[in-house]
């Protein structure tokens, strides 16, 4: 079903830039303002000015963040700076990293995927995507005509046949050995050989891709692929996504705008992680903390937490609530984290309430029963009044990883209140996109993210 293809990738040259870890950078979407602004004094080829460039208040139509990417890339390959591979190749992916004080590795390759519309059901999503984002990442692809960083995705694979393909690559050194910022160590083996390459394509053959991250990314790559399909063929601007699935002509599997670059990662490796993304509320009008209070105690059991002065017992309430999440197996419960600024709870859905009578009639049971679908339909449309556009509109909603932060955010004021999420689940993931249904926004956080610099793949 996935057809994958070698890529010749663009990467850094190390006789110019040897000291990877200044080149690098996480994803776009996981930087602010004050990391951008570090990741440009680190190195004047940091990745950063090709991927996420500074907007200032002298830009115009001629001179903005996406064209000054478009003329640092076209300068950086004539100066060196970037050289392509010699051959098209996959390329072996390790990232060794920590997390809960155990030392994990989690291993997949980059390769071209070629896109497929959803509806097709090769590669599937599980999220929410935001139009502002898609516009963002499509000016900067017109302007570059490349993509800077993998699309993250998943694909089933029990036997490991993959990896047990590829891990005789590791007997050799790796062409890139080095530790980020963060203390992870990412390592690149670059595959060329076309016997391993066309084995691994056979077995792909056979999968479905489940978008883990990456979203905007994927469906800007669909857009853009379309344009150019009507580009190249002089077909009328609008022309309906079926009648473009196919091939016109026999230069369409060669064209490299027909694929986008993916960190495929088996859904069985041990080194896969799926970290909580948890909410924080504000501007909700007329909101007095005690109301809403009492509405969630006709469906929710309340149980709370006293934090102590320094707040130094918090870690212990997120265990806790990850283990009143995991109550009665495999059926878990509906557990959250709710901080109100003036106490700290765990709320689990009572036994007695029906909550799938508020869920979304076209939704499948597998969608119903997801923690952040119950959040978002039980408790945040019905008694806060943040509805999808208002979560599309980003008014009222924030997303964030930070745990402590967020308590601190509400004490402040800037927020009313914080709600705190156990995981979603891997097996969650998969059964909702196989159903060919999306889950709200940020509904999962795969840990750690891919490293962005590491490979480019021109269009």
């Amino acid at each position: 079903m996935a057809n994958i293809i070698p890529i010749r990738g663009l990467r850094y040259n190390p006789a110019k830039e040897s000291d990877m870890a200044v080149l690098v950078t996480p994803p776009y979407d996981v930087i602010d303002a004050a990391a951008q602004d570090n990741y440009y004094r680190k190195n004047p080829h940091n990745v950063i000015r090709l991927e996420y460039g500074k907007i200032y208040t002298t830009d115009n139509e001629t001179d903005n963040r996406y064209n000054r990417a478009a003329a640092a890339f076209t300068a950086w390959q004539e100066e060196e700076i970037l050289l392509p591979e010699d051959n098209p190749a996959l390329y072996l992916y390790e990232q060794e990293f920590t997390i809960a004080g155990e030392k994990k590795v989690r291993t997949g390759f980059i390769c071209g995927v070629q896109i497929e519309p959803y509806s097709k059901g090769v590669v599937l999503p599980h999220e929410e995507t935001l139009p502002k984002h898609k516009a963002d990442r499509l000016a900067l692809m017109h302007a570059c005509r490349a993509n800077f960083s993998p699309i993250f995705g998943l694909y089933a694979d029990p036997e490991r046949a993959v990896d047990n393909l590829l891990k005789t690559t590791k007997a050799h050194r790796p062409q890139v050995d080095f530790v980020d910022e963060s203390g992870q160590t990412h390592r690149l083996w670059v595959i060329t050989d076309t016997q391993i390459i066309q084995k691994v394509q056979e077995i792909m053959q056979k999968q479905r891709i489940f978008i883990a991250d990456g979203h905007h990314r994927y469906e800007t790559a669909l857009n853009y692929r379309n344009e150019r399909r009507n580009e190249d063929n002089a077909i009328s601007p609008g022309t309906p996504d079926d009648k473009l699935q196919e091939p016109i002509n026999e230069k369409y599997p060669a064209a490299p705008y027909n694929y986008v670059m993916m960190t495929l990662v088996n859904l069985y490796d041990p080194g896969l992680v799926v970290l909580p993304t948890h909410r924080l509320v504000k501007n909700v009008p007329n909101f007095k903390t005690e109301e809403f209070l009492t509405k969630l105690q006709a469906e929710f059991n309340f149980e709370e937490f006293k934090l102590s002065t320094g707040k130094d017992n918090f870690k212990e309430f997120l265990n806790l609530l990850a283990i009143r999440g995991e109550m009665e197996q495999p059926k878990h419960k509906h557990a959250f984290g709710l901080y109100t600024g003036k106490g700290l709870y765990i709320i689990t859905l009572k036994e007695s309430t029906d909550f799938t009578k508020y869920m979304p009639e076209d939704k499948s049971p597998d969608w119903c029963g997801l923690d952040v679908s119950v959040l978002h339909s039980l408790i945040m449309e019905r008694y806060l009044g943040i509805g999808g556009e208002q979560r599309a509109n980003e008014g009222n909603l924030t997303y964030t990883r930070e745990e402590a932060g967020a308590l601190e955010l509400v004490d402040s004021g800037e927020y009313q209140l914080a709600f705190f999420m156990n995981p979603t689940r891997v097996e969650e993931v998969t059964a909702v996109a196989a159903n060919g249904e999306k889950m709200p926004q940020k509904s999962t956080f795969f840990y750690p993210k891919l490293i962005t610099g590491l490979v480019i793949n021109k269009l």
